[in-house]
């Protein structure tokens, strides 16, 4: 589903231009804590755009039950002890619910509104009764703070180099991530979105903002609308 995606570096790169063997190499953050405390002990979560596990594998040692979801087989073939689907997020009819859905990595950003509406649409139609979708944002300054970098403390640096309008409040972001062995550089298309956007785009797909999990609002719980909301 990276719309818009372009990837160089060593190793494979999907047909959406994700390099499989950098994904491997990226490190779980605190996501899986922010996860974790937002959700019920032991949940059932459809992760859409799992990738190589990187969340997947912490999610499972957290004790839950993840269902990973990603259009590169590829990918998914580095994914263990969780069950897989591979496919378009947009097209995905797993046909049951689950307590979580999990969209991260920014791609509520799609550059492609049609995009954007169809992995909400596919959050909502996986969503049980009374469970919650988990969304990840972009920070309020992604477009405008560039060129930027950041070291991880595992020994590579991440640099947003560029973010440059394409049209229609879309920009094409470029970043690059330098390990001592290897570069490996992308380019994708990224829509901002204030929060008050965000909220509206979450309404036009009967979701709506429940609360938001962390100081810096990158991370969303969103359940869906009642009748009387709408």
């Amino acid at each position: 589903m990276r719309e818009g995606y372009e990837g160089t570096g060593p190793g494979a790169i999907t047909p959406d231009g994700c390099a499989v063997e950098l994904y491997s190499r990226l490190p779980v953050g605190d996501e899986p804590d922010i996860i974790a405390a937002a959700v019920p002990p032991g949940a059932r979560i459809l992760e859409l755009g799992s990738g190589v596990g990187r969340m997947t594998h912490a999610l499972l040692e957290r004790g839950f039950d993840v269902t990973a979801v990603d259009e590169s087989a590829e990918m998914l073939e580095r994914v263990r002890g969780a069950r897989t689907l591979c496919g378009a997020i947009e097209d995905l009819d797993a046909g049951e619910t689950f307590d979580v859905v999990l969209l991260a990595s920014f791609l509520v950003h799609a550059g492609d509104v049609g995009v954007r509406r169809g992995l909400l649409r596919t959050c909502v139609r996986h969503l049980a009764e009374d469970g919650c979708v988990l969304i990840q944002r972009e920070g309020a300054d992604y477009h405008t703070n560039v060129p930027r970098e950041r070291v991880d403390p595992a020994g590579f640096t991440v640099r947003i180099v560029s973010a440059e309008p394409v049209g229609d409040g879309v920009d094409s972001v470029r970043a690059e991530y330098v390990f001592p062995d290897a570069v490996w550089t992308q380019t994708f298309r990224s829509r901002a979105l204030t929060a008050p956007r965000f909220e509206e785009a979450l309404g036009e797909e009967g979701l709506r903002v429940d609360r938001y999990l962390t100081a810096d609002g990158m991370w969303v719980r969103a359940v869906r609308t009642t009748p009387a909301q709408r």
